[in-house]
């Protein structure tokens, strides 16, 4: 068994940055035994003769940014799993209620979504600071979920 590689080809860099593109967490493409270990990675990016995969990452995570905001509209319109059957005590269809760990768990999806495309994407996903004539500060978020501010 050869092992992890450790060696920097662009070939390995380019798979790294187009996982991340494609909306994977570098923790989750580092435990593929066919890719480098996160700490591998980081030396990489720390090293200055590899300038290229520096920006490549730094696009990559921009782009993975993009791809957040759009997986938040899919689990917002996504009503799969809102309801579920109500049963008596003989198993019989009563109705319908609100599945609330499902709720929740969307509502978790999309506000870890919107936390890291704030971070990575702050320009453009970020909450604005607002100066008013009047010389008041006013913070105006960029995504609003649920048609709430945040």
């Amino acid at each position: 068994m050869a092992g992890r590689p450790t060696k920097f080809t662009q070939a390995m860099a380019n798979s790294v940055c187009e996982r991340i593109a494609d909306g994977e967490s570098l923790r989750s493409i580092c435990r593929d035994d066919t890719m480098p270990a996160k700490s591998t990675v980081m030396a990489w990016l720390a090293d200055d003769a590899h300038q290229e995969f520096r920006t490549k990452y730094a696009l990559a995570r921009e782009i993975q940014a993009d791809g957040f905001v759009d997986e938040m509209v899919e689990i917002a319109d996504d009503g799969t799993n809102d309801w579920m059957e109500k049963r008596s005590a003989e198993g019989d269809v009563t109705g319908y209620q609100e599945n609330g760990e499902a709720l929740r768990r969307s509502q978790l999806r999309i506000l870890t979504r919107q936390w890291i495309a704030e971070k990575l994407k702050p320009k453009k996903y970020g909450t604005k600071i607002d100066l008013n004539h009047d010389g008041k500060v006013a913070l105006v978020p960029q995504i609003s979920i649920n048609g709430k501010s945040d």
